[in-house]
């Protein structure tokens, strides 16, 4: 017979208690807040239906963007951390220009963690996205050369040597009588994951033709994001970040960044001893390395700026004097692929849904690119054509808008701030708390766009 220790029970049943007590109390922050909350549930807040995989993310954010129809701000608690909900254009607009400087991070992935703790071999947490503070400024001023006119000019002839590699490669299985049906999400991965190879990465491989390259297979690893691996590793960041800074967990796998980081080096080691030059970005970071990558006033030239583009940041422009470490540097061609990979190739598989469904605008696009290709008269598309084809630019644009790749964006608050709707509703968003930008709620509300 199993004899019960009821000091012992009573213990645990206590301690079991104030842990209750204890995380239900994270449930009232927005108490305290004159906004509108979902009602959470114990210890999963209301991303449980998300974490159950009941609904995508993307509906995920829609719900909550219309919890509360009339409210500029509102809030719910994602796990057991508040959440703020922007659902206004002025508002967003207000925090993320013109009080930038309060908002200027996104949530840290690693929480608490100091910009010295965080180790120099971890990638993800040194590359753009997850840089913060004045570190995050001075990384953007760095890089923000590499995306000029000029810079993007040379870019471009690298993409289209990629894009007419692809067309060839239709072409010849057409001309071969092959029957021309393809998933298309593969498909355009593979093409994005062509262009960054040798955008970003300085090399050249044939996804197409050579379906199993190591470039591709890797990186199709690099960006598998629903693996049991993965997913423990984000739960820990999450929730044990202290855990997890010690223990130096990644995102990135450490095989694959081993492959990805000896290709990036053994690059730059190349070049150096040969006097290579090629219009990469690992010629770029190698002109950061040399401190030789700056702004050029001259480059300001209204003929780049698209039909949907926007001017740039001052921030991109600012001086600084930091000296990069080489990881730090590799950290930024990762963030490229993992930026690019999946959400360029989402993106163009959804336009390409867009155009099958809708004939309409594919037949005005494609007589576009018609009028375009006989006033080249046989010359290569140029960045400039390109920059011209504004018919092109609305697809592109009305694609990203029904389907952005980033659902939703989120901003750290980095001081206590005033919150004022200018209607009467005014707090103070505490410092440390999130606010959500849900991007495809707003993209799809016929309040903005009928």
């Amino acid at each position: 017979m199993v004899q019960v220790d009821l000091f012992t029970a009573g213990a645990v049943f206590a301690i079991i208690l104030l842990a209750y007590h204890y995380l239900s109390k994270r449930y009232e922050y927005f108490l305290t807040k004159p906004i509108p909350c979902l009602k959470p549930t114990f210890l999963v807040g209301n991303t449980g239906p998300m974490m159950f995989r009941q609904r995508d993310i993307a509906a995920h954010v829609q719900i909550l963007y219309y919890a509360f129809p009339d409210f500029k701000i509102t809030g719910f608690y994602d796990l057991m951390n508040p959440i703020f909900m922007l659902r206004d254009p002025d508002v967003i607009k207000k925090i993320g220009v013109k009080d930038f400087d309060v908002f200027m991070d996104h949530t840290p992935t690693m929480a608490g963690a100091t910009e010295a703790e965080v180790s120099g071999e971890q990638l993800f947490a040194n590359s753009l996205f997850a840089l913060r503070g004045s570190k995050w400024r001075d990384m953007r001023a760095t890089l923000s050369p590499a995306f000029t006119g000029s810079k993007m000019r040379h870019m471009f002839e690298l993409v289209a040597a990629s894009a007419k590699s692809t067309a060839e490669y239709f072409k010849a299985e057409a001309k071969a009588g092959k029957r021309l049906e393809y998933e298309m999400k593969d498909t355009l991965s593979r093409f994005s994951n062509d262009v960054i190879a040798t955008v970003a990465f300085g090399i050249e491989v044939d996804s197409m033709r050579e379906r199993e390259n190591d470039f591709y297979v890797k990186g199709k690893q690099m960006v598998n994001f629903q693996s049991i691996v993965v997913l423990l590793k984000f739960l820990l960041i999450r929730t044990v970040p202290s855990l997890a800074q010690k223990l130096k967990i990644d995102f990135i796998d450490k095989d694959l960044a081993a492959y990805f980081k000896t290709m990036i080096t053994d690059n730059m080691k190349q070049r150096d001893a040969h006097g290579i030059i090629r219009n990469d970005m690992i010629h770029m970071l190698m002109e950061v390395r040399k401190g030789a990558l700056k702004h050029q006033k001259e480059e300001k030239d209204t003929k780049d700026a698209g039909f949907a583009t926007v001017e740039e940041s001052t921030v991109g422009k600012s001086n600084h004097s930091r000296v990069w470490t080489e990881n730090e540097l590799i950290a930024q061609c990762f963030l490229f692929f993992l930026a690019g990979f999946e959400t360029v190739s989402i993106a163009m598989t959804f336009l390409a849904y867009e155009l099958t469904v809708n004939p309409d605008v594919q037949n005005r696009l494609y007589a576009e690119i018609l009028d375009t290709e006989q006033a080249l008269g046989g010359k290569p598309l140029t960045y400039e054509d390109l920059q011209k084809m504004e018919y092109m630019d609305m697809v592109v644009s009305e694609g990203l808008r029904k389907w952005p790749p980033a659902v939703v964006s989120d901003r750290f608050c980095n001081k206590d701030y005033l919150f004022d709707d200018g209607e009467g509703t005014r707090f103070v968003i505490d410092k440390g708390q999130t606010v959500w930008i849900p991007t495809i709620a707003i993209h799809h509300d016929p309040k903005y766009y009928p």
